[in-house]
């Protein structure tokens, strides 16, 4: 049995054994665990909580649409689709979610070369870059400075000083896009003392480094404190544009949230994490960036297969570069801890808003609380909140909104996070923690690259937009915990998140199959003999674009253009992708967009090249005997993936 669902349910009753305690019902089988949303009977007393979390609220969370002029979206356009297997076998599926995430082409102000913007500000020396703590100038701290690990109380930091061991370490690679972002001079990655920089070696001038504090829900059950385990952030830096940045070491050493762990890092994951990040932001996908990534020059003990057989592997630091690295678990563990902690989620909300959110800044702080009935769900009128009375609503409905479409983007390159804990979720909307990552090859619903999450598949491709959504669901618990967000203004903005989703969705996979208008039976049979075939998701779609739209084409040759993604396939088979391709063909001649036209304008959201894992694993093989070349080919190849040729190694083409 497959997954009982690839995206979200409408509508669907809560199942008397799940008991009170849960937002979300859990339905299992032999293969996936799969979210569902959950038509809840509350009362006024009713408290809802998160499963197996210390947070308790009033919160009886059911998704009302959020306003009365967006009907139903999720009910009524997220119909599950079912996969027949070819010998009668149905399996239970859905359109599975592609983003909105179109990449669009690189845009810089000033002239580009070779996809890198010139610009005229002046670049900066690692000395002249202007530092501004906030974070820490503006939230309490730990008293105590590096230590073991331990709880930390009433702080949402620790500082430390990075730890790893260093012995002559090399720059691997560095981003010249970043570079420009931060106003460094390109002639700073030549310097010799560079990768003791960013190693942590040598402290950069400047920085104040520190750890943050923040728990989490990690595969649905409250973790309580994580923090960061070996990512130092060392600062914020601010741009010429004004713009302001935070620089992360990642595998510089412990802190005192590093649990078990030595707060290292290798060349292997160190690799991913720098490609992939890249990757996605020209892909077109909300995402922390990296500048740089450099070898320690010492070895580090890992077990890659988790067998019990460990091995030395080259350590590595991957300077990671975002506007903020908060994370729905940083208010989370202030709300779960109560007392004097709980006043915290306030003062970073107010913190987030003030750095990150400014045009909430001035908004009131009214809740709104409506009077329920004791049923709530999709057949009752909609409650009309005006989130612009509350800021803190107003944040939320936004934080919500920026996370739908981040995974609808991810939906649409066909990305698998991984591991979609609370703890992994940036407040802006940003893909963060790139740990066992993958993108699909042949489309399968099910897919998960993590191998911790092969029992139940929580965290599949298919399941990722209800994660995201049970993720906003306990950010809801927490603000509702501490008072900023009333039951009805939560709603509201988990309704957004469900509105908003399904808007980014429907663009997006409109646009990769050229069409004006969503079909959603056209995409529904798409995605139906994608699975059934497994097909290749990234090269169908690029092939799709070669599809004549002419109407006097034969049998025979109408399949032609997506045979090298279709490659052989039985005759009862290519007869119902025959049949499939007669109604695209009939839409798209409908539209009278030439077919020139149409291929170009799809061709910029179907990359032909993504981060596949082979690809990866060739620059890893590489770099472990000394070579980078293939990781420097990656990049520049990954900074491009709509490019017609392949960058040779070494080539600045």
């Amino acid at each position: 049995m497959a997954c009982s669902s690839l995206l979200f349910r409408a509508a669907a009753s809560l199942p008397p054994s799940l008991g009170k305690n849960s937002l979300l019902s859990f339905r299992t089988s032999t293969s996936c665990t799969s979210l569902s949303f959950a038509t809840i009977r509350t009362s006024r007393r009713s408290e809802i909580r998160s499963k197996r979390s210390p947070i308790s609220s009033k919160l009886p969370i059911s998704l009302r649409t959020a306003s009365s002029s967006e009907p139903g979206a999720m009910a009524e356009n997220l119909k599950d689709f079912k996969v027949d297997d070819g010998n009668g076998v149905k399996e239970n599926g859905s359109a599975s979610e592609s983003p909105s995430g179109h990449p669009e082409p690189l845009s810089f102000n000033g002239t580009e070369k070779n996809g890198i913007p010139e610009s005229s500000t002046r670049k900066k020396t690692l000395e002249e870059l202007r530092w501004d703590h906030s974070f820490v100038n503006e939230l309490p701290g730990d008293p105590r400075v590096g230590g073991p690990v331990r709880q930390v109380l009433h702080a949402c930091y620790s500082k430390v000083t990075p730890s790893a061991a260093v012995d002559n370490p090399r720059l691997v690679a560095w981003s010249e896009p970043v570079s420009q972002i931060l106003d460094i001079d390109p002639k700073e990655f030549e310097r010799p003392d560079l990768a003791q920089f960013f190693s942590g070696g040598t402290p950069l001038p400047g920085s104040v480094p520190y750890a943050q504090c923040y728990g989490g829900h990690q595969f649905g059950v409250w973790a309580g404190q994580l923090g960061d385990g070996r990512a130092i952030t060392l600062g914020e830096i601010l741009n010429e544009k004004g713009e302001r940045w935070e620089l992360q070491l990642k595998g510089a050493g412990k802190t005192p949230y590093s649990r078990s762990a030595d707060g290292l890092a290798v060349l292997r994951s160190s690799i991913r994490e720098f490609l992939c990040s890249e990757a996605m932001h020209h892909l077109g996908i909300p995402t922390t960036r990296a500048l740089c990534l450099v070898t320690t020059g010492t070895s580090v003990e890992r077990d890659m297969f988790y067998d019990g057989h460990p091995k030395l592997e080259p350590g590595a630091v991957v300077c990671r570069v975002a506007p903020s690295f908060l994370r729905f678990g940083s208010y989370q563990i202030h709300a779960a801890r109560r007392e004097e902690d709980l006043a915290l989620v306030r003062q970073l909300a107010d913190y987030t808003i003030r750095q990150h959110y400014p045009q909430f800044v001035d908004l009131p702080f009214e809740r709104q609380v409506f009077e329920e009935s004791t049923e709530v769900g999709p057949s009752n009128a909609p409650v009309e909140v005006d989130v612009s009375k509350n800021k803190y609503a107003s944040w939320f409905t936004e934080v919500a909104e920026r996370t739908a479409v981040m995974i609808a983007k991810w939906q649409g390159v066909g990305f698998t996070h991984g591991v979609m804990n609370t703890d992994n979720m940036s407040i802006l909307g940003l893909t963060i923690d790139y740990g066992p990552f993958g993108f699909l090859d042949a489309f399968d619903p099910k897919f998960t690259p993590n191998t911790t999450d092969l029992p139940g598949r929580r965290y599949c491709f298919a399941n990722q937009p209800d994660i995201g959504l049970w993720n906003a669901m306990q950010l809801a618990n927490t603000l509702h915990t501490a008072g900023l967000l009333s039951t009805d203004e939560a709603q509201y903005g988990l309704g957004r998140y469900a509105d908003r989703f399904m808007e980014e969705y429907r663009q997006l996979m409109s646009r990769k199959m050229g069409l004006r208008d969503y079909n959603k039976d056209l995409l529904t049979r798409l995605l139906n003999n994608l699975a059934v075939d497994k097909v290749d998701y990234t090269n169908f779609f690029r092939a799709l674009g070669n599809v004549c739209s002419a109407a006097n084409v034969s049998d025979d040759d109408i399949w032609l253009p997506l045979k090298p993604a279709l490659l052989d396939l039985a005759k009862e088979r290519k007869k119902v992708w025959v049949e499939w391709l007669r109604e695209y063909t009939r839409q798209l001649a409908g539209q009278g967009i030439p077919d020139a036209e149409r291929k170009a304008a799809m061709n910029k959201v179907n990359p032909k090249y993504i981060l596949r894992n082979y690809l990866c694993q060739t620059a890893i093989d590489q770099a472990e005997q000394g070579d980078y070349s293939e990781t420097y080919r990656l990049l520049k190849l990954m900074q491009q993936p709509s490019l017609r040729s392949t960058p040779k190694a070494g080539s600045d083409s």
